[in-house]
C-alpha cells in the first residue's frame, strides 16, 4: 500500500488540547488561537514538523487545517472536534529523496494557471473565492474549505472566480526542489487550451526556510520514476 496524504479540520474550543503522535504534518490557522509545541499561531499562520506534537486553543478556540503523511488517527480529546476532509493514497511518488512543501497560492480576480503538471501528488484546500479545477478529463468548482488532490503527472487547469481567491497546499516532492518551482509545462495542453496564463498568481512558501525531510518515511515503499515533461 503506498503511504497516504490526509487533510483534516479541526475545531477546538476556548482552552482545548489535542494531542498528536510524530508524523510529517504542516497545521495551517484557518482562525483563532492555538499553541503547537509551544509557538502561537495567529489566523493565516502555520507550523510544521515531524515530532510528537500538542495543539491548545487560545481564549477565543480555533479552526486548523491539518495536513499529514501516513499518521495514526488522533485520539478523541475533549472540545474537540475533527473530520477528515480528504485522504489520499500517494500512488505517483517521486523515485528521489523527498520533501514535504506547504504554500498558499494566490489569485487575482479571473487569474487562471495554464495547463501544467506538478513533480509530487499533494492535496490543496481554498481558503477565500472559488476556483475551478480541469483534470483528468473532469472540471469541479470549489467555494471555502473546498478541497482536492493532484496526482503531479496528470496536467491541471486552473480559472479563479471574479475576486481574489487562494488556497493552501501541501506536496511531497523530490528534495531537489528546495528552493525551487515544482511546476512543468503541459506543453501540448497549452498549445490546445483556449486559455492563456494571467499575471498576478502568487505563491508564498510556508516552509522555506526549515523544510520538513520525509525520505525515511518512504524507505520500506516501492516507487517508480515517473515520465515527465519539459521542465519550465
Amino acid at each position: 500500500m503506498p503511504p497516504v496524504l490526509a487533510l483534516y479540520e479541526d475545531v477546538l474550543s476556548d482552552g482545548a488540547a489535542l494531542a498528536l503522535a510524530a508524523a510529517a504534518r504542516m497545521i495551517f490557522l484557518v482562525h483563532g488561537g492555538v499553541t503547537v509545541v509551544g509557538r502561537a499561531l495567529h489566523d493565516g499562520e502555520t507550523w510544521h514538523g515531524e515530532g510528537a506534537a500538542a495543539l491548545v486553543a487560545g481564549s477565543t478556540g480555533a479552526t486548523c487545517w491539518r495536513f499529514e503523511l501516513d499518521a495514526p488517527p488522533a485520539g478523541a480529546a475533549p472540545g474537540v472536534t475533527s473530520r477528515e476532509k480528504l485522504a489520499a493514497p500517494l500512488a505517483t511518488l517521486p523515485a528521489d529523496e523527498l520533501l514535504l512543501r506547504g504554500d498558499s497560492v494566490a489569485f487575482p480576480p479571473g487569474g487562471s494557471a495554464y495547463p501544467h503538471r506538478h513533480q509530487g501528488p499533494g492535496i490543496r484546500c481554498l481558503i477565500e473565492g472559488g476556483i475551478r479545477i480541469d483534470t483528468a478529463g473532469r472540471s469541479t468548482s470549489y467555494g471555502p474549505g473546498g478541497a482536492w488532490y493532484e496526482s503531479g503527472p496528470e496536467p491541471v487547469f486552473a480559472q479563479a472566480a471574479d475576486r481574489p481567491s487562494r488556497f493552501i497546499r501541501v506536496m511531497i516532492l523530490p528534495r531537489a526542489l528546495i528552493g525551487k518551482s515544482s511546476a512543468r509545462a503541459a506543453i501540448h495542453d497549452f498549445r490546445r487550451h483556449p486559455h492563456r496564463p494571467t499575471a498576478g498568481v502568487e505563491v508564498r512558501n510556508f516552509t522555506r526556510e526549515n523544510l520538513v525531510r520525509v525520505d525515511t518515511l518512504f524507505r520500506s515503499f516501492p516507487r517508480k520514476r515517473e515520465s515527465r515533461g519539459r521542465s519550465l
